[in-house]
């Protein structure tokens, strides 16, 4: 069986697929209300979008279903430290450095510094559990 690390960064890409997948939808769509001509506006905005859509897709589906759709697949839950599931504010505070993809690597590099998990989940007391439920 791969430890809880390797099927984190598993979900972490199913969930980047799946973000994406949305996102590519959402962007043909407005291609198609915009037209041809307004091209340049979708693009100077959909990075803002999808990093906005991709943190809400985080702290959505962590507060409501205690996983996204990665972690959900990969059998992985987020919950507090005392077992409890996770409230709005820790939700939005442990996905902070999701919101652009990449600064969450320099999350983990920190909690791996400093021999702990990664910065957000301890400020927020919070841990991935394996959901064998």
């Amino acid at each position: 069986m791969a430890t809880i690390f390797t099927r984190r960064v598993i979900a972490y890409v199913l969930d980047f697929l799946v973000v994406s997948a949305i996102m590519w939808i959402l962007s043909f769509f407005l291609f198609y209300i915009l037209g041809p001509k307004n091209v340049y506006s979708v693009y100077q905005f959909l990075p803002w979008i999808i990093a906005i859509f991709g943190f809400v897709y985080f702290v959505f589906c962590e507060k409501v279903f205690g996983a996204s759709v990665g972690k959900a697949i990969m059998r992985l839950e987020v919950r507090s430290k005392n077992g409890a599931r996770i409230s709005g504010l820790q939700a939005i505070i442990r996905n902070l450095t999701k919101i652009f993809w990449v600064p969450i690597i320099f999350d983990w590099l920190a909690g791996k510094f400093l021999k702990t998990d990664r910065i957000l989940n301890n400020i927020t007391r919070t841990t991935v559990v394996n959901d064998y439920s």
